[in-house]
């Protein structure tokens, strides 16, 4: 179901990457919002995909997040954001976490996660 509003940077949703074609993401995955809303982009979120595989190598792009956001999921399971897999996407492709019967929940990093993730993704453009 497409979202009818602009999420908020630091909120966790699902995005279907279905039609990419690998070596790109290709399967559902939770992905963080990492942009404000910005004019003349209403339809175009900046995200970044969040993993609970370990880096194989300490990378400044790769950013561990101090809690795991999910629900239904261990609070002690680590979760990195991969700063250098920075995408824009349709909102489209993006959908609230659902965690029963019509019932949905919208996770939001802290802002220290948030700033993390941003300087991540610095790291992941080079600068």
């Amino acid at each position: 179901m497409a979202l009818n509003y602009y999420p908020r940077a630091g909120s966790i949703y699902i995005a279907d990457f279905k039609g990419f074609q690998p070596p790109e993401m290709v399967k559902v995955r939770p992905v963080v919002i990492i942009s404000p809303k910005l004019p003349n982009r209403s339809e175009i979120v900046t995200i970044i995909p969040l993993s609970t595989t370990a880096p194989k190598h300490n990378l400044p792009f790769v950013v561990k997040l101090s809690k795991n956001y999910m629900p239904n999921s261990p609070v002690n399971l680590d979760v990195w954001a991969k700063c250098d897999m920075i995408m824009n996407i349709s909102k489209n492709r993006l959908n609230a976490i659902k965690i029963g019967r019509r019932k949905y929940i919208y996770p939001t990093l802290t802002e220290d996660d948030l700033k993390s993730v941003r300087q991540g993704v610095l790291h992941g453009l080079g600068f």
